[in-house]
């Protein structure tokens, strides 16, 4: 149980690192005649970005393969009936507030003078649009799947909701914080992992469950950061806008080359 457990919060740590590349607002690139076999900062930018998706992803799998595969659904098994052995009195459930933490935490900041990336507008439109592409697919899941909870209670256990709106709240935060520390992120994933950590132990749900929803949770707010910039690109572009995206020759140490700088 403990193991596992562990295995949850590498990887929650794991995404919290990829994300502080993934929410650059500034990058520049240099290519010059004497690096020409040097990775240039751009690919760089855009590899950790990929990164960033690779631990919801692995979240998203298991728990999808749990559905399947017997010996990943022992593993729910096994990690149920070690926490009935260490704990079968278990009930509290602050996990029905933990959930909401990080996106509390975001406004409590801003409320505080400490701006995030985005306008209150611009991010209150963004959780929002996570919360309902994760609403969507977490309670579609739980539907088509009809997996009985570890209690009994009603079959609507697969994929977790807690779960997912936990780890969708915590990459709302680290998307408008990272920028500023990556500690930001961190604490919020923090209380994401102890929502998680927290359904397993009130029964209410196996520990595929939990995994499959922080995936979900995450990447519908990587979704939402990917579409709303379109949309409100459309519905309210800025023409006055200053962010710019220059190409330029460059001369210095006797090499030649081109100095790429977008603004995001």
């Amino acid at each position: 149980m403990k193991k596992l457990l562990a295995l949850l919060f590498c990887i929650t740590w794991f995404t919290t690192h990829a994300q502080n590349a993934d929410t650059a607002k500034k990058y520049t690139a240099k290519v010059d005649s004497s690096s020409i076999l040097a990775l240039p900062d751009t690919v760089r930018h855009l590899q950790s970005k990929t990164a960033s998706y690779i631990a919801p992803a692995v979240f998203v799998t298991y728990g999808l393969l749990s559905l399947k595969v017997k010996a990943i659904r022992n593993i729910d098994i096994h990690v149920y009936e070690d926490m009935m052995e260490d704990h079968p009195n278990f009930n509290y459930h602050i996990e029905n507030y933990l959930q909401y933490a990080p996106a509390v935490m975001v406004y409590g900041l801003n409320l505080a003078g400490v701006h995030g990336k985005n306008t209150f507008i611009d991010r209150t439109i963004l959780y929002g649009m996570s919360e309902g592409i994760m609403a969507l697919t977490t309670f579609s899941l739980k539907k088509v799947t009809h997996r009985l909870r570890p209690d009994g209670s009603n079959r609507y256990s697969f994929p977790s909701g807690h779960t997912g709106n936990a780890f969708a709240a915590a990459e709302f935060m680290a998307q408008e914080y990272s920028e500023k520390s990556p500690w930001y992120g961190i604490a919020g994933y923090s209380f994401a992992t102890a929502t998680a950590i927290l359904r397993v132990y009130n029964r209410d749900h196996w520990f595929s469950d939990i995994i499959a929803g922080a995936g979900f949770g995450i990447l519908s707010t990587k979704a939402a950061y990917l579409i709303y910039p379109l949309f409100r690109n459309k519905l309210f572009h800025d023409k006055n806008s200053n962010k710019t995206t220059s190409l330029m020759p460059s001369f210095g140490n006797g090499t030649v080359g081109f100095a790429f700088t977008k603004q995001l």
